[in-house]
Order: C-alpha cells, then structure tokens, then sequence
C-alpha cells in the first residue's frame, strides 16, 4: 500500500502532549497536520451529548461520579485538564454540538459510541446530521447493539466495528450489518489479516498502537489508518516513507 494512504487519526486528539478529548488535544492536532479525529461520546444525565471516554469523570478531570448521573453544568464545571498539566487547567469536556461548530470544514471524525445509554446511536447521528457534518464522519463501537441501531437508523454513514479478535464470524456479521469498516487491535494485526479482512471488502484500521515500534509495524502490515496519541510522529514517519519512494 502507498504510505500516503495510510490515514493518521488522532486519537483523542494529540493526547500524548494534551488532555484527551479537549479542544486543547484537538487544536494541536490540527497544528500538527492531522485532519482527521477520534473522539468519544457519551449522554449526560439532563440528555446532552458530551465528549469524554470513560463513563466516569474521575480520570480526566477533578470531579467524581458517572456521567450519566451528572448534568451538563455539572460536567462542564470540572476541570478537564489540570489533571495533565498546568498550563491546561481549565479544560472543560466540551459538547459535540460545540465540537462539530468548531472543527467545521477542517477535520474529518471517527465518533465512537460509548456509555450503555439506550438510544445513543440515534442521538449521535441526530446531532451530526443536523450541523451539516454526515460526509465527514465515520461511526465506530465496540459494542455491537449500538452498531446494529447505528445501521437501522444512518445506513447511509460509513462504520466500523472496534475488536479485539476478528474471525470468520466476525467478518460474515460485519457484512451482514454492511458495516465499511473494521477496527483490530494493533497487537494482534498482521499483513495477513489486513489482507483477509481487505479482501472480504473492509477498511481497516488499527487501534491500540501505544508506540512507535507498533506504528511503524502497522505501516509495514498495510493498514489503511490508524489512530494514534502522536500524530506527529505518524506524520513523520509517513513522510520519509514517500521521500525514499520518489
């Protein structure tokens, strides 16, 4: 595969230098030249859609307790920053509503539905569709409910499935749901199963890759894209790949 087309996804923003899923992550990703995304989503208590991995707030920022049973002025009072550094304090978990305004027309998405809340999926797509960003999403999940509501209710969105192990049962589900994409963990992703999961018709993307020696691995084993907490890095590597090719 071209290294050109190989996608640098920033996960959760440039996290590895910034407190994930901040504006602070994602700004400096851009200034870093990804253009592409991962973020998670989740429902606060009063039924807003907010963004933040875990289902509780205590990792990422000063408060306690479970989203779910936290409103959006309670979530949006914690400090979603300082936890990493200083000069971040005063990051806040911002809403996807906000987050779709402010990286309109400059970054594609990979929304990952999290959180057991019924109806996230519907949600989700809602929002996205209504701030005019359906062409430049793609939908993930671990959880296959959530895909198989995601499919019902946007079939029109590209998606991809987020596993730790993938065999044939999972392929053969994948496409029955049509899902466009499928997600390994870097780990356990070789050429031969890119080239397996490429053939039954599937995007792949890797996850997982917790540093440069599973990065350059991914790039080696063909991957269409991957998410990474070091954009930069990927970017790097990407580009003296296509030096020493020209």
């Amino acid at each position: 595969m071209n290294p050109n087309n190989c996608l640098v996804i920033a996960h959760r923003g440039a996290s590895t230098y910034a407190p994930e899923n901040t504006f602070a992550a994602f700004d400096l990703a851009l200034d870093m030249g990804a253009r592409h995304f991962e973020l998670d989503v989740q429902l606060s208590g009063d039924n807003h859609l907010v963004v933040i991995h875990d289902d509780k707030v205590n990792r990422t920022t000063d408060g306690n307790g479970e989203v779910s049973a936290l409103t959006l002025r309670e979530l949006q009072s914690l400090d979603a920053g300082a936890w990493f550094g200083a000069k971040f304090a005063g990051e806040r978990i911002p809403t996807l509503e906000s987050l779709l305004d402010r990286y309109r027309g400059r970054a594609h998405l990979h929304v990952e539905i999290k959180g057991k809340t019924q109806g996230l999926s519907e949600r989700t797509v809602d929002m996205i569709r209504r701030r005019g960003w359906a062409q430049n999403v793609t939908m993930t999940s671990f959880q296959i409910d959530k895909l198989e509501a995601l499919r019902a209710h946007a079939p029109e969105l590209p998606a991809g499935w987020l596993l730790r192990e993938i065999d044939d049962a999972v392929i053969m589900r994948a496409q029955s749901l049509g899902l466009t994409q499928l997600c390994p963990k870097a780990d356990a992703t070789t050429p031969g199963l890119v080239a397996k999961l490429r053939n039954a018709g599937f995007n792949v993307r890797a996850w997982g890759v917790a540093n440069e020696e599973l990065m350059l691995r991914m790039v080696d084993a063909g991957v269409d894209g991957m998410t990474v907490n070091f954009p930069d890095k990927l970017i790097g590597l990407l580009r003296e790949r296509t030096k020493e090719k020209n």
